[in-house]
């Protein structure tokens, strides 16, 4: 079993990152293997072309498609976030808009949770926003004891957030948990859903 964790910062060691290894550090003890994916600082939006649907990956040519690769063996994701203005990065907003339009058939059916890292607030909005990625697209997502967030303008200061901590933790024992149950539910012939040919409608007439 495999979780990525998805560094959605600009600052590679900074805040969310410390989180992120909170969550890494818990899973080890559960015996699940993780990896922390560094998405960078320069990351192209999704401009909406579709080709993706016709050649099967998206057309620009960066981190995106390793992090695919990964992705394809991956049983759980963690995504995180810094928070800017009460929302998630322009960068890991970017990266999961193209992730989830042109390769969201690798993620379908597989656990999902968010983490943020704020100052002080926003960070429910932010939370709010990440998750909405994964309920559009037929993955469970993990919860914790509270909302995955914590606070600090620095690693060092996040390391005094004994709740937030806490709560990642929490985060990454519940992961394991989930991910054992659905080992051992395949072990029983237990198989993912099938999903219905998608029906897509609008209110323009």
């Amino acid at each position: 079993m495999k979780v990525l964790l998805v560094n959605g910062s600009p600052r590679e060691h900074g805040c969310t990152e410390r989180a992120l290894q909170e969550v890494q550090m818990q899973l080890a003890k559960e015996g699940v293997e993780s990896e922390i994916f560094w998405i960078g600082t320069k990351v192209q939006g999704c401009i909406g072309c579709f080709s993706c649907k016709s050649k099967g990956a998206c057309v620009f040519d960066d981190n995106l498609r390793d992090f695919v690769a990964k992705a394809k063996e991956a049983d759980g994701f963690v995504f995180g976030s810094a928070v800017y203005f009460s929302s998630a990065t322009g960068s890991i907003t970017s990266f999961m808009d193209r992730l989830f339009f042109s390769a969201g058939k690798y993620l379908r059916h597989k656990p999902a949770a968010s983490v943020v890292s704020c100052r002080r607030g926003g960070a429910s909005e932010t939370f709010a926003q990440l998750n909405m990625y994964y309920m559009i697209s037929n993955m469970p997502v993990i919860s914790s004891q509270y909302w995955n967030q914590v606070h600090g303008t620095s690693p060092d200061e996040v390391e005094k957030d004994a709740e937030g901590l806490q709560t990642m933790r929490t985060l990454a024992s519940n992961m394991a948990w989930f991910l054992k149950l659905v080992e051992n539910g395949e072990k029983n012939g237990i198989t993912k859903p099938e999903t219905e040919a998608p029906i897509s409608t609008n209110f323009i007439r």
